[in-house]
């Protein structure tokens, strides 16, 4: 039996811990959204152009939609709305991918490039400010 409890507290540990790791999501989630919502954007917006800045020179549609899903950890289908909606806005645009007639290849236009350049360090800021200071 001691055992038994033992393995209990262990495995409340893991419970505490993996909720306070989901509070912090949700905490840092929402003051991303409450920092970026001025820039007119949320934090999903932000991730996919974050992705995008990384490798694409201006006009070069470098990635897939599938491989920004996998990067933001958004369904393709939940992508695909948050892309119609950015490439709206005129900060991404969609081409067909050449390799795949089927797939969609997506990149940042100049001037989703710079309203990324723009709301990094907002990004950033509460980025540190959330996760430096939570401890």
């Amino acid at each position: 039996m001691a055992a038994d409890k033992g393995e209990q507290a262990v495995e409340q540990a893991l419970v505490e811990q993996w909720r306070e790791m989901l509070a912090l999501h949700a905490r840092t989630q929402c003051e991303l959204d409450r920092a970026l919502h001025g820039h007119g954007l949320c934090a999903s917006d932000f991730e996919v152009l974050d992705v995008l800045s990384g490798t694409a020179p201006a006009g070069a549609c470098d990635f897939r939609v599938q491989e920004i899903a996998e990067r933001v950890h958004l369904s393709q289908s939940a992508l695909s709305r948050l892309i119609a909606r950015l490439e709206k806005d005129g900060l991404v645009g969609r081409a067909m991918c050449p390799e795949d007639r089927r797939g969609v290849r997506v990149a940042l236009t100049e001037r989703g490039r710079e309203l990324h350049g723009e709301v990094l360090p907002v990004q950033r800021s509460v980025l540190s400010r959330m996760l430096t200071d939570s401890g």
